[in-house]
């Protein structure tokens, strides 16, 4: 998805960050308007009070977790991109799909999610780990990352910096 989105050297910081979280609105926006409508996953906001009242750690903190949230899905995202890709050449060949490293990225961003109450990211997580149709779930995958970076734009823009950077 961003991998093409390369920072304009003549835009600010503050410019580049906002052009990725357009683009990660405008994925999501679309993405709503496929099978993943029923997720309802565009009109999602992220607050951290769930997770602050229910955890009991300070709000700076719960921000911090947030944030390594961001860099876990972001650098994850490559892994879940290599295992659908495994899925469709299986397919392609007429074998026996094994969604089982799929399943576990899934089941380990899972947690992460449900703990800090990231609502969109726990829905698309456990599409990831139930459903098998491979379209669908590339959308969601795709969507994951859109979310994830509209949920702390400088955080994943630095991080999606990192991983181009180390290509």
């Amino acid at each position: 998805m961003f991998k093409n989105l390369a920072a304009n050297e003549s835009l600010t910081q503050e410019e580049n960050i906002q052009i990725y979280l357009d683009e990660a609105t405008n994925i999501c926006k679309r993405l709503e308007k496929t099978d993943l409508q029923k997720l309802n996953i565009c009109q999602y906001q992220y607050t951290a009070d769930a997770a602050v009242n229910e955890l009991g750690l300070d709000d700076a903190l719960i921000h911090r977790l947030v944030e390594d949230y961001v860099i876990q899905v972001l650098n994850s995202y490559s892994f879940f991109s290599e295992y659908l890709k495994k899925l469709q050449e299986e397919k392609a060949n007429k074998k026996k799909l094994d969604f089982t490293s799929l399943r576990e990225l899934a089941h380990k961003n899972l947690g992460v999610a449900r703990n800090l109450r990231i609502k969109d990211g726990e829905v698309l997580l456990n599409e990831l780990m139930t459903q098998e149709d491979l379209g669908y779930l590339q959308e969601c995958l795709l969507a994951l990352q859109a979310c994830t970076v509209r949920l702390k734009p400088r955080c994943a823009y630095d991080t999606l910096k990192n991983i181009e950077a180390q290509k």
